[in-house]
């Protein structure tokens, strides 16, 4: 497990609306159960070794944290979200081929280009503005990597 230091507060919870409406945003990364533990002068939440595997988060970056009260009883009745079929597939397969148009650049200059839901296609070599056709040649979870098969489509 990679270990993340949180700080945060509660506000008052108000225990008699016995219910909680939550707005998920389209950046979510991960969502899993996970213990607060006191380590000295800080707070530490464990997260899963899955999560960084599957290429949701990695380790060293910075995220927002949000924190869901619950029943220790209920977390462990919950069913296992691994593999759950619910989950968003990546709406790209490996050996795709797909025309793109690089929006951005990322942080170490490959080309960002956005398919359905906001999903990232990684391609190497483009520069903002170029279209190109790509075939998929790595899938992750929030990510893919094209590589160039033809410029200036």
């Amino acid at each position: 497990m990679i270990r993340i230091v949180v700080k945060f507060f509660r506000e008052g919870a108000d225990a008699a609306n016995g219910g909680l409406t939550v707005e998920i945003s389209e950046k979510l990364l991960c969502l899993f159960s996970a213990e607060v533990t006191a380590e000295d002068d800080r707070y530490v939440v464990e997260v899963p070794r899955r999560e960084v595997e599957t290429g949701s988060i990695e380790p060293g970056d910075t995220y927002r944290v949000a924190l869901i009260s619950g029943d220790a009883g209920e977390v462990e009745e919950q069913p296992s979200t691994e593999g759950a079929p619910s989950e968003p597939q990546p709406p790209v397969e490996n050996g795709e081929i797909r025309y793109v148009e690089i929006e951005d650049i990322g942080k170490q200059g490959d080309g960002i280009a956005r398919v359905e839901r906001g999903y990232v296609i990684i391609v190497p070599g483009a520069d903002v503005g170029d279209r190109v056709k790509v075939e998929i040649t790595e899938v992750k979870s929030n990510f893919a990597v094209g590589e160039i098969i033809e410029e200036d489509i």
